[in-house]
């Protein structure tokens, strides 16, 4: 496929982008400050996914977009971004004709209990709320969107660097604890089945996680 990633050089999107490499799609790399990784497959474009009609010009001809779009978690006066680039994702999105997207979301609106999310929990991270209830905002801004197939992607409650290993368990709306009671995830394991969404589509107009 021909994809583009917003937010390719980031510490999530790092990954989807040599797994998606790696599987021989054609990637256009969108960021606001491009690395110097390269690949015969790669194209690096500059840009600010909060000009739409600059993204919409990018995104024609693409296949499918994928938003690993972050912001700086110390700093609280940039967490409305998290909705705002996803309004525009969507929007330059359907005025590229581009059908297909999968955003990196959070897992804080992952439920705990019935009718109760993780970020409203009392034990949830005071450092962390106000970003995690941001990103959940940004749940539902796609869960409004009714054209697009899009698929938001919850990560486990804890992702972290660490070696692939291909043996995650895959889940909807409620966190994936392993024997212990944890749920976690790498990099790499959630960049595979990321890309494997991509190619076999099973959440469409859905959220859906991931952990071990």
């Amino acid at each position: 496929m021909k994809v583009a990633l917003i937010g390719a050089n980031g510490k999530i999107g790092s990954r989807i982008l040599e797994e998606a490499l790696n599987r021989g799609h054609a990637v256009t790399g969108i960021a606001r400050n491009p690395s110097a990784y390269a690949h015969k497959n790669l194209t690096w474009v500059k840009a600010d996914a909060s000009n739409t009609d600059e993204l919409a010009g990018i995104l024609k001809g693409h296949d499918a977009v994928i938003s690993a779009f972050g912001i700086d978690w110390t700093k609280p006066e940039t967490f409305h971004l998290f909705s705002d680039i996803a309004k525009s994702v969507i929007n330059a999105a359907k005025k590229a004709g581009v059908k297909r997207l999968i955003n990196v979301g959070g897992a804080g609106s992952l439920e705990v209990a019935p009718g109760v999310q993780l970020v409203d929990t009392p034990g949830f991270p005071a450092e962390w709320k106000l970003g995690a209830l941001a990103q959940r905002d940004s749940l539902e801004v796609f869960r409004k969107e009714t054209d697009l197939d899009w698929t938001f992607f919850s990560p486990a409650i804890i992702i972290q660097p660490g070696a692939y290993t291909g043996k995650f368990r895959i889940g909807k709306d409620n966190p994936v604890f392993d024997e212990d009671g944890n749920s976690q995830i790498t990099y790499d394991d959630y960049a595979s089945a990321l890309i494997d969404e991509l190619e076999k589509p099973q959440f469409i107009k859905q959220r859906f996680t991931i952990g071990y």
